[in-house]
């Protein structure tokens, strides 16, 4: 009788080499690549170079943050397609040059569901750690939606890196042995590291305004990008204590608040003493910080971003930029008229969930203005949006807007309330250009006007 716990003969029988494993797809073939820091890059380089004996393969993937082999390969998308759920900047580039990349409007904590249900994967190819003693990969870096595709994909590769961080999970952060087709051992392959995010003088106006809103004990939920990343450095060195971290995106601001003691969970009202994440990407210090890290928990998207599980965490605070906002507070995060920029990412999750927990807020922070191509100040507050933008927010979802000039709560309000009160947010060399927007739009009252 086969002896079950074995693992290593099965392991054996399934390792190939990553030209083998590039060998599975086809031509009309679906293939997931990965997500953020864990993107395939052994398969990946192998699949490039079979760039002219395919047609019609379609990619999956998103937050890239070097270009994929298989992008650089068909740049005009002759034979390759990607398609993202979230623009990183090779991405990005690809999506406004019209050729071979294309954007998947979602909403992150559906994404598992889209998985399951929606999408068919026919080769799937996941980043992990070595196989432990009893068989199981873990999906490190990444649980989000790893196992969602796993379950659906008819061909599952497993890429092996010894250099990937091994993070505890609450669920569905493993696979086993036994459900898998195929082990390509990467060896130890460095993992792209985001420069954390600097910020001038206007970020740290606006982190003072957040700062301000957050108590004692609250629960934080960090986007990336320099404003959040000034939030993070300004509560590092406050007096703020007892916070705890739910979040989409584990971000090296929540690795400096930690060591700084600001973080340990003890006032969550789920998950006490866990700072829970989705996926993390960062710096060195944050892949040291997280590995083997029984106090930071990777949970699937759908969990983390879920509005009926953040509803459940008292004094919930979730912080995100955007590109723009209107005089309606209509909130658009993804693209500037037919430039596309990033995506959606869990940006309305937080906004409905925090909203509906005890004590919750969903804070929307930008700069008031910025410099075009052309060296212009521009607004970034708009009576109206350039034809093609994105709506992340919609205006019944908007809570919080904060600028370098203040932080307004848009619930409960007018039109005309809300048109005042973003417009005291913009930069003053726009405001009477707005106020008269607003008149033309009928959102503006006449006894108000100063």
């Amino acid at each position: 009788m086969e002896d079950r716990m074995d693992y290593s003969k099965r392991y054996k029988e399934k390792l190939v080499s990553a030209k083998e494993a590039a060998g599975v797809v086809k031509s009309g073939d679906r293939v997931e690549m990965g997500w953020a820091a864990g993107i395939s890059k052994a398969v990946d380089k192998e699949l490039a170079k079979r760039v002219d004996e395919l047609d019609n393969v379609l990619f999956y993937g998103g937050l890239t943050f070097e270009a994929p082999e298989v992008m650089k390969a068909d740049p005009e998308g002759k034979h390759f397609t990607w398609n993202t759920w979230h623009a990183g900047g090779p991405e990005r580039k690809s999506i406004n040059a019209g050729s071979g990349a294309f954007y998947i409007p979602l909403r992150y904590s559906e994404l598992p569901k889209y998985y399951r249900d929606e999408v068919d994967i026919d080769v799937a190819i996941v980043m992990t750690t070595p196989m432990d003693k009893h068989g199981y990969f873990n999906f490190g870096l990444n649980a989000s939606h790893q196992m969602a595709i796993l379950e659906k994909a008819k061909t599952v590769i497993v890429e092996v890196n010894e250099a990937f961080p091994y993070c505890y999970g609450r669920s569905e952060s493993e696979i086993h042995i036994d459900n898998v087709d195929y082990v390509v051992e990467a060896g130890s392959m460095p993992l792209f590291e985001i420069p954390v995010a600097g910020f001038g003088d206007v970020d740290r106006a606006v982190a003072e305004f957040i700062v301000d809103e957050i108590p004692n004990g609250a629960t934080l939920q960090l986007g990336i990008g320099g404003m959040p990343n000034a939030v993070g450095a300004l509560i590092a060195d406050s007096d703020l204590k007892d916070l705890g971290i739910h979040s989409e995106m584990y971000v090296d601001a929540f690795v400096e608040m930690s060591k700084k003691g600001k973080v340990n969970g003890s006032k969550k009202t789920i998950d006490k003493y866990r700072q829970v994440y989705a996926f993390a990407a960062g710096s060195k210090e944050l892949y040291e910080f997280v590995d083997q890290n029984p106090e930071c928990m990777a949970a699937p998207v759908n969990y983390t971003n879920g509005a009926d599980v953040v509803k459940e965490i008292d004094n919930f605070i979730s912080i995100n930029n955007a590109l723009n906002v209107d005089l309606w507070g209509q909130v658009s995060s993804e693209s500037t008229g037919m430039k596309h920029i990033s995506g959606a990412g869990g940006q309305l999750d937080f906004a409905l969930g925090a909203y509906l927990a005890k004590g919750g807020k969903s804070i929307i922070c930008l700069s008031s203005t910025f410099k075009n191509k052309q060296g212009e100040v521009e607004s970034r507050i708009l009576p109206n949006f350039k034809t093609g933008s994105a709506i992340t927010v919609a205006r019944p979802n908007t809570q919080y807007i904060c600028t370098e000039y203040g932080i307004f709560n848009c619930k409960g309000k007018s039109t005309w309330e809300r048109a005042e009160g973003i417009i005291n947010l913009a930069h003053p060399d726009f405001r009477d250009g707005l106020i008269r927007d607003a008149e033309e739009m009928n959102i503006w009252r006449k006894s108000n006007k100063r």
